[in-house]
Formats: structure tokens, C-alpha cells, sequence
């Protein structure tokens, strides 16, 4: 007779290559259970809705959170178990119950999640209750990237190349267990009583270009690899143009755990497709995210802590008609505004338009990362606790591994160099679709009559730029530099 088996279900919703889940199925019945801790919120969401775990979701995060539960329940016959409230007082309480005295659930790389757990763990030792937390997310260790005298990496490149490269290479995926699932609990809430969709409309339009299912996640995968034109095959040139589909877009997907790091890796690597330069770049972006789970372990504070002390010194502007601005593409320069109307249109937003659009705030308005990683954080369906800040204090360049504070981009000569047509821009900011090439990316400079010809009214359909680009990157020079001459 098979014993009962708790697996609580977090960022590893999938089925597929999930080690946590697969952990004694030929020996134990699966109780699949999700909670949602109502102890901790999210201070900064924008939509005003309850109900999300600290340092795990934001508000979009939720929303894609919502189908893609919704999607493993149905995938788990509808025995998916939904509670709200205190983590080991439920698990505890179910243990009692139903007699289950094993619990297992992937490992957490979130520092104040992994103190938790651990708590977790005691707690339940208490009462004879064994908790496994089982690796799930990663492609090594912590411990096997380490530099020959034993400390972390705090630079990407020798951290990946010699680093993970150097260590024993990722496991390959495991197959989806035969699953022998118990019952549904009778006390279990459902899903709508998580709470995690607005009832904005915001939210119903946010999800109509995503299938948001381990079964979409792995499409996404094939097609990726697969396609003959751009995918994989073209990886390593066309993942700078918005306009095209080089990008793999798996990012929501690896971050809520529907296809894991490793399945990725492998099936890139199966595919053969294009040259061994466009697997070596996309297995190095799955690099990046080992790289910034590490960054996240040395320096806890990632969030809200310049890992440059120097940069607590430096003077931001506080401008909040600039910041509105630029959270709603009102910026005046269409390649930043067509980027941040992506992302709120459709919860993502390309990965060169994230490095723009970051820029841009950062240096051209000079406004403190920080906004730009909340208004992330909120509005991106991968925002992950670690790649979301990471990302930032790169761009701020006051990170480990960062940008120079002179690499500042330019908005204009960016649209014009990698959206040279203007397909990705007039896309998302339809009321420059008329406008030439020639000055799609800085109408201000158009003449009356070809503004007239295309049916703009700067100041009216289009706004004129917050800021002068020259300028304004000079101004950013002469403040980065104060805080470099007297480090």
C-alpha cells in the first residue's frame, strides 16, 4: 500500500522535469497542494488588488499566476488543493488529517523564503513531518560555481565561461511521473478565492497573446527551436530586432517554473539549429539567470541596494510627470514608447527595448532605477526577484557585473539601427504610422509639412521629447562622473 505524499506546489508548475514532484511517486499516493501565504503583500501595486506574496508576484505576475494554476489543476484531473493563510499551520493541519508525514517542494533561492523554509522544516521535524526541499529551478549549484579560491563570481562572463562551463554539465530532464493522486480535499478554497486577477479589463487583454499552460510552454519551445527563418536558427543576430521572432520568449514560462531551465538547455542543444554561435548565446541567457540568482544569494538586498556603494551618494531627479511619462510611452521618442506601451499592452517587452527603455530613464531623466524596476515588477509577466533587479542595477550601471555609466543609448539612432522599417514602432505607436522613415524615431525634427502630411500635431497626437537627448545625456555624464571622482 502506498503511503501519502504532500507536494506543494510554488514557482514549479509543471509536471515535466520536475524533480520535486517526481521525488518517491512510485512509492507514495500525491497530494498536490497550492498556498498563498495572506501574511505578506505587495506594496506598490499599481491596480490596488490584495493579496500577493512579497518578493514573488507583482500584479501581472498574479494575473499569469491565476491561468497558469488554473491550467495545472486541469491537468491534474481538478485535484489541485488551493489555500490562503499561514503556510506551516495549513500544511500542519493537513498532515494531522490525512496522515501524510512527507512533504516536498522546490527549493527556494529567494534569501527570506530560504530562512522560511528552513523555519518550516524545524517546525515540522516537531511533529515527525519530513520536509524535503528538492533543487528544481537551476541549472548548477551554488556550490559548483565557485572561483579556485572558493569565493562566488561577481562578473558574468567568468562566471558562466569558466564557472558553469567549467563544471559538470546540467542533468537532463526527467519524463512526467505516473502520478497516483489523492482526492481532492473537501476544505480546499478555489481558485477565484486566491484573488489574484484585477477586474480591470486590463487583465482579460493583458493574457489574449499567451498560452499560459505547461502544454503552451513547451510549444513555445519547439517552436523556437524549430523554426527554420528566425527562432534558434537566428538567435544570435535577430534577437535585436523587436519586429522579428528570433527571441524565444520563455521567459514567463521558466520564471513560473511550466518548462524548466534544463528542458530548455537540452532541447536547444538537440535542435542543431543554425550555427553552434546561436545555442552558445541562448544558453548563455539562461547563464544570466544562474548569474543572477547568485548575485541575489551574496547580496540579499538586491532590491533596493546598489551593490556599488558609491552610487547611495548620487543625486537622482524627482520628476513625476517625467516617470508617468515614461510608464505610459508618453516620452516623445517613439522607440521608448512603443517598448513601454509593449509591456503594458502585453505584460513583455524585447530585451533590447528593455536595455532602451532603461536607459533612458536612468540617464536621460535621471530617475532612480528603483522606479523602473517597480513599475517592472508590476507590469511583466516574467518579473523574476532576481533577473528584474539584477537587470536594473546593470542598466544603472551601479551593479556587479554593470553597464559604464557613459554607455548611455540613444533613443533615435537605437529605433533607426535595429526597427530600420519601423514595423515593431508604428505597431505600438499607431498614431506615427504615416511618418517616413526617415523621422519616424525623432518626428521633432520633421518638417510642418511632412507632420502635416502624416497627420501629426506634435504637442497633440504626439507628444515633443521630455528632454533633449544630447543634452540631457551630457547632464548625465557630468552627475555620474561627481560620484566616480570621489570614490
Amino acid at each position: 500500500m502506498s503511503t501519502l505524499s504532500i507536494h506543494l506546489f510554488r514557482d514549479d508548475l509543471r509536471l515535466a522535469d520536475n524533480p520535486a514532484l517526481s521525488y518517491n511517486t512510485e512509492t507514495h499516493q500525491i497530494l498536490p497542494i497550492y498556498i498563498l501565504e495572506d501574511s505578506a503583500f505587495d506594496g506598490h501595486n499599481r491596480q490596488q488588488q490584495p493579496v500577493y506574496q512579497k518578493d514573488s508576484y507583482g500584479a501581472a505576475g498574479a494575473i499569469w499566476l491565476h491561468h497558469a494554476l488554473d491550467s495545472l489543476d486541469s491537468t491534474l484531473e481538478g485535484k489541485l488543493n488551493y489555500f490562503r493563510g499561514d503556510t506551516g499551520k495549513i500544511l500542519l493541519d493537513i498532515c494531522q488529517r490525512t496522515g501524510a508525514r512527507q512533504i516536498t517542494l522546490s527549493k527556494s533561492h529567494l534569501p527570506n523564503q530560504k530562512i522560511q523554509d528552513d523555519a518550516l522544516a524545524e517546525f515540522l521535524s516537531a511533529h515527525e513531518i519530513s520536509l524535503h526541499q528538492i533543487e528544481t529551478s537551476l541549472l548548477w549549484s551554488f556550490d559548483e560555481v565557485k572561483k579556485a579560491d572558493g569565493t562566488p563570481y561577481r562578473v558574468f562572463t567568468p562566471f558562466y565561461r569558466r564557472g558553469c562551463l567549467g563544471a559538470p554539465p546540467p542533468r537532463a530532464p526527467l519524463e512526467i511521473p505516473a502520478l497516483n493522486l489523492h482526492d481532492r480535499l473537501e476544505d480546499a478554497c478555489t481558485l477565484a478565492a486566491l484573488e489574484l486577477m484585477s477586474d480591470m479589463p486590463w487583465a482579460d487583454t493583458l493574457c489574449t497573446q499567451w498560452d499560459i499552460s505547461e502544454q503552451g510552454a513547451h510549444n513555445q519551445l519547439d517552436r523556437f527551436v524549430s523554426s527554420a527563418h528566425d527562432g534558434l536558427s537566428d538567435y544570435a543576430e535577430g534577437r535585436n530586432f523587436p519586429a522579428q521572432k528570433s527571441t524565444s520568449r520563455l521567459s514567463p514560462y521558466l520564471r513560473f517554473g511550466q518548462v524548466s531551465a534544463h528542458t530548455a538547455w537540452h532541447i536547444a542543444g538537440e535542435a542543431k539549429a543554425g550555427s553552434d554561435k546561436n545555442l552558445d548565446i541562448f544558453r548563455s541567457e539562461l547563464g544570466w539567470r544562474e548569474f543572477s540568482y547568485s548575485l541575489l544569494r551574496q547580496f540579499p538586498a538586491l532590491k533596493d541596494t546598489p551593490l556599488q556603494a558609491k552610487f547611495e551618494r548620487f543625486e537622482w531627479e524627482h520628476n513625476a510627470e517625467h516617470l508617468a511619462a515614461w510608464q505610459t510611452g508618453q516620452t516623445g521618442y517613439p522607440i521608448v514608447d512603443a517598448g513601454m506601451r509593449e509591456l503594458y499592452q502585453t505584460g513583455y517587452m524585447h530585451n533590447r527595448l528593455r536595455m532602451i527603455v532603461g536607459s533612458f530613464l536612468v540617464k536621460n531623466l535621471l530617475l532612480d532605477w528603483r522606479h523602473g524596476e517597480a513599475w517592472f515588477w508590476d507590469c511583466l509577466f516574467d518579473a523574476d526577484p532576481a533577473n528584474n533587479r539584477a537587470g536594473w542595477q546593470w542598466i544603472a550601471g551601479c551593479g556587479a557585473d554593470a553597464a559604464p555609466y557613459f554607455r548611455v543609448f540613444n533613443p533615435v539612432t537605437q529605433g533607426q539601427k535595429f526597427d530600420k522599417h519601423g514595423a515593431y514602432t508604428r505597431k505600438f505607436v499607431p498614431e506615427l504610422k504615416h511618418m517616413p522613415d526617415k523621422y519616424l524615431f525623432n518626428p521633432f525634427d520633421a518638417p510642418h509639412d511632412i507632420l502635416a502630411s502624416a497627420g501629426v500635431r506634435l504637442g497633440t497626437d504626439y507628444p515633443y521629447p521630455l528632454v533633449d537627448v544630447k543634452a540631457s545625456r551630457q547632464r548625465a555624464l557630468d552627475r555620474f562622473k561627481q560620484i566616480s571622482n570621489a570614490a
